[in-house]
């Protein structure tokens, strides 16, 4: 009975391993390359889309200030901005 329980457990672990080495062998495959840099390009562009998005609501979030400001009567003095045409007249 003993000797059977040992069998049992030796062919589940024997399933085991040649499951996680097959598997393995499939990531180094050029089809399991491709998936994992379609993977990986798939998250760069989700990240990129992130960052996009953030930035457009940053924008819309001062647009809104600088509106505000205007509706207010701010008065806004252009001459202390960074003007990049004059710097490289210099």
């Amino acid at each position: 009975m003993k000797r059977l329980l040992w069998l049992g457990i030796g062919l589940a672990v024997g399933a085991l391993v040649v499951r996680k080495v097959s598997q393995r062998a499939q990531s180094y495959t050029p089809a399991g390359i491709a998936a994992s840099v379609s993977e990986s390009a798939g998250g760069l562009v989700e990240s990129v889309r992130s960052f996009v998005d953030d930035v457009r609501l940053g924008m819309a979030e001062r647009e809104d200030e600088i509106h505000a400001a205007i509706a207010e009567g701010v008065e806004f003095d252009f001459d202390d901005t960074y003007d990049d045409t004059q710097e490289g007249a210099r």
